[in-house]
Protein backbone atom coordinates (compact mmCIF):
# COMPACT_ATOMS: atom_id res chain seq x y z
CA UNK A 1 0.00 0.00 0.00
CA UNK A 2 1.16 3.37 -0.67
CA UNK A 3 3.35 5.41 2.14
CA UNK A 4 0.43 7.77 4.02
CA UNK A 5 2.08 11.32 4.64
CA UNK A 6 1.84 10.15 8.53
CA UNK A 7 3.68 7.09 7.70
CA UNK A 8 6.42 9.11 5.77
CA UNK A 9 6.43 11.52 9.06
CA UNK A 10 6.82 8.51 11.26
CA UNK A 11 9.66 7.07 9.21
CA UNK A 12 11.56 10.16 8.94
CA UNK A 13 11.45 10.79 13.04
CA UNK A 14 13.06 6.79 13.31
CA UNK A 15 15.84 8.03 10.66
CA UNK A 16 16.51 11.16 12.25
CA UNK A 17 15.94 13.33 9.58
CA UNK A 18 13.70 15.74 11.80
CA UNK A 19 13.34 18.84 9.17
CA UNK A 20 11.13 15.86 7.07
CA UNK A 21 9.56 14.51 10.01
CA UNK A 22 8.06 17.97 11.28
CA UNK A 23 6.89 18.99 7.81
CA UNK A 24 5.29 15.22 6.91
CA UNK A 25 3.85 14.92 10.73
CA UNK A 26 2.57 18.12 11.05
CA UNK A 27 0.27 17.95 7.51
CA UNK A 28 -0.56 14.98 8.54
CA UNK A 29 -2.09 16.91 11.67
CA UNK A 30 -3.53 19.03 9.26
CA UNK A 31 -4.88 16.75 6.84
CA UNK A 32 -6.90 14.37 9.35
CA UNK A 33 -5.41 15.02 13.27
CA UNK A 34 -2.85 13.00 14.98
CA UNK A 35 -3.37 10.60 18.08
CA UNK A 36 -1.52 11.69 21.45
CA UNK A 37 1.86 9.24 20.39
CA UNK A 38 2.06 11.27 17.07
CA UNK A 39 1.80 14.78 18.87
CA UNK A 40 4.83 13.59 21.45
CA UNK A 41 7.15 12.67 18.45
CA UNK A 42 5.98 16.12 16.68
CA UNK A 43 6.83 17.78 19.90
CA UNK A 44 10.29 16.31 20.17
CA UNK A 45 10.70 17.44 16.77
CA UNK A 46 10.07 20.59 17.20
CA UNK A 47 12.38 20.74 19.82
CA UNK A 48 15.58 19.34 18.31
CA UNK A 49 15.25 21.60 15.67
CA UNK A 50 15.46 24.20 18.22
CA UNK A 51 11.62 25.28 18.04
CA UNK A 52 11.15 25.51 21.64
CA UNK A 53 7.81 27.37 21.99
CA UNK A 54 6.05 25.27 19.30
CA UNK A 55 7.17 22.27 21.06
CA UNK A 56 5.81 22.95 24.02
CA UNK A 57 2.39 23.76 22.12
CA UNK A 58 2.68 20.25 21.11
CA UNK A 59 3.38 18.65 23.99
CA UNK A 60 0.72 20.63 25.63
CA UNK A 61 -1.79 19.23 23.15
CA UNK A 62 -0.59 15.22 23.88
CA UNK A 63 -1.29 15.59 27.10
CA UNK A 64 -5.19 16.69 26.35
CA UNK A 65 -5.10 14.24 24.02
CA UNK A 66 -3.91 11.55 26.34
CA UNK A 67 -6.29 12.50 29.25
CA UNK A 68 -9.11 12.64 26.43
CA UNK A 69 -8.63 8.70 25.12
CA UNK A 70 -7.90 7.99 29.39
CA UNK A 71 -4.14 7.21 28.81
CA UNK A 72 -3.59 9.12 32.80
CA UNK A 73 0.13 7.54 32.61
CA UNK A 74 0.94 9.34 29.23
CA UNK A 75 -0.68 12.43 30.36
CA UNK A 76 1.63 12.68 33.44
CA UNK A 77 4.65 11.77 31.20
CA UNK A 78 3.82 14.44 29.38
CA UNK A 79 3.37 16.96 32.20
CA UNK A 80 6.58 15.97 33.75
CA UNK A 81 8.50 16.47 30.44
CA UNK A 82 6.84 20.21 30.50
CA UNK A 83 7.93 20.52 34.10
CA UNK A 84 11.44 19.84 32.94
CA UNK A 85 11.16 21.98 29.68
CA UNK A 86 9.40 25.39 30.92
CA UNK A 87 12.38 25.34 33.80
CA UNK A 88 14.63 25.27 31.27
CA UNK A 89 13.24 27.90 29.63
CA UNK A 90 13.00 30.16 32.57
CA UNK A 91 9.54 30.06 32.73
CA UNK A 92 9.10 28.52 36.78
CA UNK A 93 5.91 29.59 37.36
CA UNK A 94 4.46 27.40 34.77
CA UNK A 95 6.62 25.03 35.19
CA UNK A 96 5.28 24.96 38.46
CA UNK A 97 1.43 24.43 37.42
CA UNK A 98 2.29 21.29 35.26
CA UNK A 99 3.92 19.92 38.18
CA UNK A 100 1.24 19.99 40.42
CA UNK A 101 -1.39 18.82 37.15
CA UNK A 102 0.76 16.08 37.00
CA UNK A 103 1.03 15.01 40.30
CA UNK A 104 -3.38 15.24 40.55
CA UNK A 105 -2.88 12.76 37.35
CA UNK A 106 -0.76 10.56 39.40
CA UNK A 107 -2.69 10.50 42.38
CA UNK A 108 -5.53 9.57 40.46
CA UNK A 109 -4.54 6.47 39.51
CA UNK A 110 -5.08 3.00 40.53
CA UNK A 111 -2.01 1.29 39.76
CA UNK A 112 1.36 2.70 39.80
CA UNK A 113 3.07 3.63 36.53
CA UNK A 114 6.47 4.70 35.18
CA UNK A 115 4.90 8.33 35.28
CA UNK A 116 5.79 8.40 38.59
CA UNK A 117 9.60 8.33 37.90
CA UNK A 118 9.34 11.00 35.86
CA UNK A 119 7.41 13.29 38.12
CA UNK A 120 11.12 13.14 40.49
CA UNK A 121 13.46 14.07 37.88
CA UNK A 122 12.31 17.76 38.07
CA UNK A 123 12.60 17.17 42.07
CA UNK A 124 16.03 15.40 42.03
CA UNK A 125 17.59 17.82 39.21
CA UNK A 126 15.83 21.36 41.71
CA UNK A 127 18.09 19.28 44.87
CA UNK A 128 21.00 18.62 42.66
CA UNK A 129 21.78 22.51 41.58
CA UNK A 130 20.06 23.79 45.10
CA UNK A 131 23.02 22.03 46.54
CA UNK A 132 21.53 18.94 48.25
CA UNK A 133 23.38 15.98 46.36
CA UNK A 134 22.24 13.77 49.04
CA UNK A 135 18.64 14.51 48.12
CA UNK A 136 19.16 14.19 44.95
CA UNK A 137 21.30 10.78 45.12
CA UNK A 138 18.03 9.48 47.01
CA UNK A 139 15.02 11.01 43.90
CA UNK A 140 17.65 9.91 40.75
CA UNK A 141 17.65 6.47 42.52
CA UNK A 142 13.81 6.08 43.20
CA UNK A 143 13.48 7.28 39.58
CA UNK A 144 15.69 4.60 38.35
CA UNK A 145 14.03 2.07 40.23
CA UNK A 146 11.16 2.68 38.79
CA UNK A 147 12.61 2.69 35.10
CA UNK A 148 14.09 -0.61 35.73
CA UNK A 149 10.41 -1.58 37.46
CA UNK A 150 8.46 -0.75 34.05
CA UNK A 151 11.33 -1.54 31.50
CA UNK A 152 11.62 2.12 30.65
CA UNK A 153 14.70 2.89 28.98
CA UNK A 154 14.57 6.34 28.58
CA UNK A 155 13.93 7.03 32.31
CA UNK A 156 16.30 3.78 33.48
CA UNK A 157 19.06 6.02 31.71
CA UNK A 158 17.92 9.13 33.06
CA UNK A 159 18.09 7.87 36.52
CA UNK A 160 21.19 6.29 36.05
CA UNK A 161 22.68 9.80 34.81
CA UNK A 162 20.65 11.59 37.76
CA UNK A 163 22.69 8.85 40.47
CA UNK A 164 25.54 9.10 38.87
CA UNK A 165 25.72 12.83 38.27
CA UNK A 166 25.19 13.11 42.19
CA UNK A 167 27.38 10.42 43.51
CA UNK A 168 30.31 12.69 42.03
CA UNK A 169 28.48 15.47 43.53
CA UNK A 170 29.27 13.94 46.78
CA UNK A 171 32.60 13.16 46.18
CA UNK A 172 32.47 9.32 45.09
CA UNK A 173 33.61 10.01 41.41
CA UNK A 174 34.82 6.01 40.51
CA UNK A 175 31.18 5.00 41.78
CA UNK A 176 29.53 7.76 39.89
CA UNK A 177 31.38 7.17 36.68
CA UNK A 178 29.89 3.56 36.53
CA UNK A 179 26.37 4.86 36.57
CA UNK A 180 27.30 7.34 33.47
CA UNK A 181 28.96 4.53 31.88
CA UNK A 182 25.65 2.41 32.17
CA UNK A 183 23.46 5.05 30.36
CA UNK A 184 26.32 5.79 27.31
CA UNK A 185 26.30 2.03 26.85
CA UNK A 186 21.90 2.55 26.50
CA UNK A 187 22.48 5.86 24.62
CA UNK A 188 25.07 4.65 22.23
CA UNK A 189 23.25 1.17 21.52
CA UNK A 190 20.33 3.19 20.64
CA UNK A 191 18.42 2.18 22.87
CA UNK A 192 17.16 6.16 24.41
CA UNK A 193 14.90 8.54 22.60
CA UNK A 194 16.79 11.34 21.14
CA UNK A 195 15.91 14.30 23.77
CA UNK A 196 17.43 11.63 26.64
CA UNK A 197 19.83 10.72 24.36
CA UNK A 198 21.63 14.39 23.90
CA UNK A 199 20.65 15.09 27.68
CA UNK A 200 23.08 12.19 29.01
CA UNK A 201 25.65 12.81 26.13
CA UNK A 202 26.06 16.48 27.21
CA UNK A 203 25.81 15.67 31.11
CA UNK A 204 28.03 13.17 30.65
CA UNK A 205 31.17 14.79 29.10
CA UNK A 206 29.92 17.92 31.12
CA UNK A 207 31.08 15.04 34.26
CA UNK A 208 33.98 14.33 32.73
CA UNK A 209 35.05 17.90 32.88
CA UNK A 210 34.53 18.00 36.70
CA UNK A 211 36.29 14.81 37.66
CA UNK A 212 39.10 16.17 35.26
CA UNK A 213 38.42 12.30 33.03
CA UNK A 214 40.35 13.20 30.13
CA UNK A 215 39.93 9.75 28.37
CA UNK A 216 36.26 9.26 28.47
CA UNK A 217 35.70 13.39 27.55
CA UNK A 218 37.34 12.44 24.47
CA UNK A 219 35.79 9.11 23.54
CA UNK A 220 32.07 10.85 24.69
CA UNK A 221 32.99 13.86 22.64
CA UNK A 222 33.96 11.85 19.81
CA UNK A 223 30.82 9.57 20.15
CA UNK A 224 28.68 13.01 20.64
CA UNK A 225 30.15 14.21 17.36
CA UNK A 226 29.21 11.55 15.62
CA UNK A 227 25.55 11.42 16.64
CA UNK A 228 25.35 14.99 15.87
CA UNK A 229 27.12 14.68 12.29
CA UNK A 230 24.01 11.91 11.26
CA UNK A 231 21.66 14.48 12.14
CA UNK A 232 22.80 17.74 10.82
CA UNK A 233 19.24 19.49 10.91
CA UNK A 234 19.37 19.38 14.87
CA UNK A 235 19.68 22.40 16.71
CA UNK A 236 19.27 21.12 20.35
CA UNK A 237 22.51 19.46 21.85
CA UNK A 238 24.56 20.75 18.76
CA UNK A 239 25.83 24.04 20.27
CA UNK A 240 26.88 22.20 23.42
CA UNK A 241 28.63 19.03 21.32
CA UNK A 242 30.34 22.02 19.95
CA UNK A 243 31.50 23.53 23.18
CA UNK A 244 32.65 20.23 24.34
CA UNK A 245 34.99 19.77 21.06
CA UNK A 246 36.63 23.37 22.12
CA UNK A 247 37.41 22.44 24.87
CA UNK A 248 39.68 19.74 23.78
CA UNK A 249 41.28 21.78 21.27
CA UNK A 250 41.79 23.86 24.24
CA UNK A 251 43.95 21.28 26.55
CA UNK A 252 45.64 20.57 23.06
CA UNK A 253 46.44 23.80 21.83
CA UNK A 254 44.72 23.80 18.50
CA UNK A 255 43.13 27.43 19.61
CA UNK A 256 42.14 28.52 16.40
CA UNK A 257 39.98 25.19 15.99
CA UNK A 258 38.61 26.00 19.41
CA UNK A 259 37.56 29.84 18.08
CA UNK A 260 36.18 28.05 15.57
CA UNK A 261 33.79 25.58 17.46
CA UNK A 262 32.89 28.31 20.01
CA UNK A 263 31.77 30.90 16.68
CA UNK A 264 29.33 27.69 16.25
CA UNK A 265 28.31 26.98 20.10
CA UNK A 266 27.48 30.76 20.32
CA UNK A 267 25.03 30.40 17.48
CA UNK A 268 23.54 27.97 18.51
CA UNK A 269 22.83 28.53 22.13
CA UNK A 270 20.83 31.56 20.16
CA UNK A 271 18.63 29.80 17.92
CA UNK A 272 17.74 26.55 19.66
CA UNK A 273 20.36 25.05 22.21
CA UNK A 274 20.34 27.62 25.01
CA UNK A 275 21.87 24.96 27.63
CA UNK A 276 25.11 25.92 25.14
CA UNK A 277 25.15 29.52 26.16
CA UNK A 278 27.48 29.04 29.60
CA UNK A 279 30.34 26.76 27.45
CA UNK A 280 30.31 28.41 24.80
CA UNK A 281 31.14 32.03 26.63
CA UNK A 282 33.08 30.78 29.41
CA UNK A 283 35.54 28.88 27.20
CA UNK A 284 35.58 31.98 25.28
CA UNK A 285 36.83 33.92 28.46
CA UNK A 286 39.30 31.16 28.77
CA UNK A 287 41.01 31.52 25.50
CA UNK A 288 41.17 35.42 25.70
CA UNK A 289 42.72 35.36 29.25
CA UNK A 290 45.39 32.72 27.92
CA UNK A 291 45.55 35.65 24.93
CA UNK A 292 45.97 37.94 26.94
CA UNK A 293 43.01 39.38 25.65
CA UNK A 294 41.48 40.89 29.22
CA UNK A 295 38.95 43.61 28.83
CA UNK A 296 37.45 41.01 25.96
CA UNK A 297 38.13 37.93 27.94
CA UNK A 298 35.86 40.13 31.06
CA UNK A 299 33.04 40.51 28.28
CA UNK A 300 32.66 37.18 27.52
CA UNK A 301 32.40 35.80 31.16
CA UNK A 302 29.87 38.61 31.77
CA UNK A 303 27.76 36.78 28.65
CA UNK A 304 28.57 33.47 30.49
CA UNK A 305 27.78 34.66 33.72
CA UNK A 306 24.14 35.65 32.34
CA UNK A 307 23.10 32.27 32.57
CA UNK A 308 22.88 31.94 36.43
CA UNK A 309 26.64 30.28 36.89
CA UNK A 310 29.62 32.27 37.70
CA UNK A 311 32.68 32.49 34.96
CA UNK A 312 35.05 30.61 37.68
CA UNK A 313 37.61 30.39 37.87
CA UNK A 314 38.61 32.24 34.67
CA UNK A 315 37.35 35.53 35.70
CA UNK A 316 39.85 35.14 39.06
CA UNK A 317 42.98 34.28 37.17
CA UNK A 318 42.10 37.61 34.94
CA UNK A 319 42.04 39.89 38.27
CA UNK A 320 44.68 38.39 39.91
CA UNK A 321 46.54 39.31 37.14
CA UNK A 322 45.49 42.87 36.62
CA UNK A 323 46.80 43.14 40.59
CA UNK A 324 43.60 42.78 41.94
CA UNK A 325 44.48 40.11 44.00
CA UNK A 326 42.43 40.41 47.39
CA UNK A 327 39.19 40.78 44.70
CA UNK A 328 40.28 37.04 43.10
CA UNK A 329 40.98 35.44 46.64
CA UNK A 330 37.47 36.61 47.77
CA UNK A 331 35.72 35.37 45.08
CA UNK A 332 37.61 32.12 44.98
CA UNK A 333 37.12 31.81 48.66
CA UNK A 334 33.13 32.25 48.35
CA UNK A 335 32.97 29.87 45.57
CA UNK A 336 34.59 27.35 47.71
CA UNK A 337 32.60 28.03 50.61
CA UNK A 338 29.71 26.67 48.94
CA UNK A 339 31.06 24.15 46.40
CA UNK A 340 30.33 20.52 46.25
CA UNK A 341 33.46 18.15 45.70
CA UNK A 342 33.16 18.00 42.37
CA UNK A 343 33.24 21.75 41.90
CA UNK A 344 36.43 21.95 44.51
CA UNK A 345 37.97 19.68 42.14
CA UNK A 346 37.53 22.21 39.38
CA UNK A 347 38.72 25.20 41.38
CA UNK A 348 41.32 24.32 43.74
CA UNK A 349 44.33 24.48 41.18
CA UNK A 350 43.46 28.20 40.18
CA UNK A 351 42.75 28.90 44.09
CA UNK A 352 46.92 27.99 44.56
CA UNK A 353 47.89 30.41 41.48
CA UNK A 354 45.82 33.02 43.07
CA UNK A 355 46.72 32.63 46.51
CA UNK A 356 50.50 32.84 45.49
CA UNK A 357 49.94 36.16 43.62
CA UNK A 358 48.51 37.38 46.63
CA UNK A 359 51.52 36.01 48.95
CA UNK A 360 49.48 34.09 50.89
CA UNK A 361 51.28 30.79 51.06
CA UNK A 362 49.91 29.24 53.81
CA UNK A 363 46.60 29.26 51.88
CA UNK A 364 47.92 28.10 48.61
CA UNK A 365 49.72 25.20 50.77
CA UNK A 366 46.29 24.50 52.29
CA UNK A 367 44.83 24.52 48.72
CA UNK A 368 47.30 22.08 46.84
CA UNK A 369 46.96 19.60 49.73
CA UNK A 370 43.68 19.40 48.99
CA UNK A 371 44.00 18.99 45.71
CA UNK A 372 46.23 16.22 45.94
CA UNK A 373 44.44 14.31 48.62
CA UNK A 374 40.95 14.23 46.49
CA UNK A 375 39.48 10.65 46.05
CA UNK A 376 39.90 9.22 42.38
CA UNK A 377 42.62 11.25 42.00
CA UNK A 378 44.61 8.94 39.68
CA UNK A 379 43.20 10.39 36.43
CA UNK A 380 46.73 11.93 34.25
CA UNK A 381 44.85 15.25 34.00
CA UNK A 382 44.57 15.57 38.18
CA UNK A 383 47.88 14.19 38.55
CA UNK A 384 49.07 16.86 36.16
CA UNK A 385 47.27 20.03 37.76
CA UNK A 386 48.24 18.06 41.03
CA UNK A 387 51.90 18.13 40.58
CA UNK A 388 51.85 21.33 38.85
CA UNK A 389 50.04 22.86 41.65
CA UNK A 390 52.42 21.19 44.58
CA UNK A 391 55.92 22.65 42.38
CA UNK A 392 55.06 25.83 43.00
CA UNK A 393 53.82 26.14 46.27
CA UNK A 394 57.53 23.97 47.07
CA UNK A 395 59.28 27.08 45.19
CA UNK A 396 57.20 29.89 47.30
CA UNK A 397 58.25 27.82 50.39
CA UNK A 398 62.03 27.98 49.39
CA UNK A 399 62.27 24.41 48.44
CA UNK A 400 63.54 24.10 44.89
CA UNK A 401 64.98 20.87 44.79
CA UNK A 402 61.99 19.39 45.32
CA UNK A 403 59.93 21.61 43.57
CA UNK A 404 62.01 20.33 40.59
CA UNK A 405 61.14 16.90 40.82
CA UNK A 406 57.21 17.49 40.99
CA UNK A 407 57.48 20.05 38.32
CA UNK A 408 59.27 17.29 35.77
CA UNK A 409 56.86 14.51 36.80
CA UNK A 410 54.14 16.69 35.95
CA UNK A 411 55.41 18.29 32.60
CA UNK A 412 55.68 14.25 31.91
CA UNK A 413 52.18 13.98 32.50
CA UNK A 414 51.27 17.11 29.99
CA UNK A 415 53.04 16.22 27.62
CA UNK A 416 51.74 12.35 27.41
CA UNK A 417 48.15 14.48 27.01
CA UNK A 418 49.57 16.07 24.73
CA UNK A 419 48.93 19.54 26.33
CA UNK A 420 51.40 21.96 25.51
CA UNK A 421 50.27 24.89 27.94
CA UNK A 422 50.40 22.57 30.86
CA UNK A 423 53.95 21.41 29.46
CA UNK A 424 55.41 24.97 28.91
CA UNK A 425 54.27 26.25 32.37
CA UNK A 426 55.91 23.18 34.12
CA UNK A 427 58.83 23.97 32.58
CA UNK A 428 58.89 27.60 33.65
CA UNK A 429 58.50 26.35 37.18
CA UNK A 430 61.60 23.46 36.44
CA UNK A 431 63.23 26.48 35.03
CA UNK A 432 62.39 28.90 38.36
CA UNK A 433 63.70 25.79 40.46
CA UNK A 434 66.70 25.73 38.53
CA UNK A 435 67.49 29.12 38.80
CA UNK A 436 67.32 28.90 42.23
CA UNK A 437 69.41 26.02 42.89
CA UNK A 438 72.67 27.96 41.38
CA UNK A 439 72.38 26.44 37.58
CA UNK A 440 71.59 29.16 35.07
CA UNK A 441 72.20 26.89 31.91
CA UNK A 442 69.61 24.52 32.74
CA UNK A 443 67.62 27.22 33.87
CA UNK A 444 67.95 28.62 30.44
CA UNK A 445 67.11 25.76 28.53
CA UNK A 446 63.20 25.35 29.80
CA UNK A 447 63.25 28.88 29.94
CA UNK A 448 63.87 29.26 26.00
CA UNK A 449 61.58 25.76 25.86
CA UNK A 450 58.98 27.02 27.80
CA UNK A 451 58.91 30.31 25.27
CA UNK A 452 58.94 29.14 22.08
CA UNK A 453 55.88 27.13 23.29
CA UNK A 454 54.40 29.53 24.60
CA UNK A 455 54.87 32.00 21.46
CA UNK A 456 53.94 29.39 19.20
CA UNK A 457 50.08 29.34 20.63
CA UNK A 458 50.16 32.52 20.84
CA UNK A 459 50.28 33.09 24.94
CA UNK A 460 50.89 36.36 25.32
CA UNK A 461 51.12 36.77 29.18
CA UNK A 462 53.03 33.63 29.24
CA UNK A 463 55.69 34.50 26.93
CA UNK A 464 56.00 38.01 28.75
CA UNK A 465 56.41 35.97 31.93
CA UNK A 466 59.01 34.11 30.97
CA UNK A 467 61.16 37.27 29.48
CA UNK A 468 60.38 39.07 33.03
CA UNK A 469 62.15 35.88 34.39
CA UNK A 470 64.84 35.91 32.16
CA UNK A 471 65.85 39.27 32.72
CA UNK A 472 65.15 39.87 28.86
CA UNK A 473 64.02 43.46 27.35
CA UNK A 474 61.67 42.91 23.99
CA UNK A 475 63.44 44.75 20.94
CA UNK A 476 62.45 47.78 19.90
CA UNK A 477 63.63 47.82 16.46
CA UNK A 478 61.46 45.62 13.67
CA UNK A 479 61.38 45.44 9.70
CA UNK A 480 57.95 45.85 9.93
CA UNK A 481 56.04 49.35 9.89
CA UNK A 482 53.64 50.23 12.17
CA UNK A 483 50.43 49.13 10.55
CA UNK A 484 52.13 45.83 9.72
CA UNK A 485 52.62 45.44 13.62
CA UNK A 486 49.41 46.09 13.95
CA UNK A 487 48.27 43.47 11.59
CA UNK A 488 50.40 41.26 13.23
CA UNK A 489 49.26 41.71 16.87
CA UNK A 490 45.50 40.86 15.54
CA UNK A 491 47.38 37.93 13.82
CA UNK A 492 49.12 36.90 17.13
CA UNK A 493 45.64 36.74 19.15
CA UNK A 494 43.69 34.38 16.37
CA UNK A 495 41.92 36.79 14.33
CA UNK A 496 41.70 36.00 10.68
CA UNK A 497 42.09 38.37 8.14
CA UNK A 498 38.14 39.28 7.72
CA UNK A 499 37.87 40.34 10.87
CA UNK A 500 41.55 42.36 11.59
CA UNK A 501 39.99 44.07 7.78
CA UNK A 502 37.13 45.12 9.99
CA UNK A 503 39.10 46.07 13.22
CA UNK A 504 41.46 48.21 10.92
CA UNK A 505 39.14 49.91 8.69
CA UNK A 506 40.84 47.98 5.75
CA UNK A 507 39.75 46.02 2.95
CA UNK A 508 40.38 42.17 3.03
CA UNK A 509 42.76 42.31 0.33
CA UNK A 510 44.80 45.32 2.07
CA UNK A 511 45.64 43.17 5.06
CA UNK A 512 46.11 39.97 2.68
CA UNK A 513 48.78 42.37 1.49
CA UNK A 514 50.07 43.21 4.67
CA UNK A 515 49.91 39.19 6.13
CA UNK A 516 51.91 38.49 2.88
CA UNK A 517 54.90 41.33 3.58
CA UNK A 518 55.11 40.78 7.03
CA UNK A 519 55.90 36.75 6.04
CA UNK A 520 58.31 37.90 3.82
CA UNK A 521 60.12 40.35 6.03
CA UNK A 522 60.47 38.11 9.07
CA UNK A 523 61.20 35.16 6.67
CA UNK A 524 58.68 32.90 8.04
CA UNK A 525 56.48 30.58 6.22
CA UNK A 526 53.30 31.13 8.50
CA UNK A 527 50.86 33.00 10.54
CA UNK A 528 51.85 30.75 13.48
CA UNK A 529 55.61 31.22 12.52
CA UNK A 530 55.30 35.02 12.54
CA UNK A 531 53.08 34.89 15.47
CA UNK A 532 56.33 33.11 17.17
CA UNK A 533 58.86 35.14 15.63
CA UNK A 534 57.43 38.12 16.98
CA UNK A 535 56.68 36.94 20.54
CA UNK A 536 60.67 35.72 20.69
CA UNK A 537 61.76 39.16 19.03
CA UNK A 538 59.57 41.31 21.26
CA UNK A 539 57.90 42.96 18.39
CA UNK A 540 54.21 42.89 20.12
CA UNK A 541 53.20 43.31 23.24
Amino acid sequence: MPATTLDLGRSAFFEHRWNDALDCLARADTEGGLPPQDIELVASVAMLLGKESEGVAYLTRAHDEYVTVGDIAGAARCAAWLVLYLMNLGETARGSGWMSRAKQLVDGMDDPTEAEGYLLIPSALGALYGGNPEASNELFGRALAVGQRFHDRDLTALGQLGVGTARIALGFPDEGVEFLDDAMVSVTAGEVSPIPSGIIYCAVIGSCRLTLDVQRAHEWTAALARWCGQQPDMVMFSGQCQSHRAELFILHGAWEDATAALLIAQERSRHGDPEAMWGAWYLQGELFRLMGRDDEAMAAYAKAAETGFEALPGLALVLARQGKEPQAQSMLRRALSHSDPANRRRLLPAVVDVELAAGDVKAARAAADEFGSLEGGGKPLEQALAGQAEANVLLAEGKPLASLSVARKAWRLWYSLEAPYGAASCRVLAGRACSQLGDPDSAAMEFEAAKAEFADLGAAPAVAHVLELTGEKRQSSSPLTNRELEVLQLVASGHANRTIARELYLSEKTVARHVSNILSKLAVPSRTAATGYAFEHGLIH
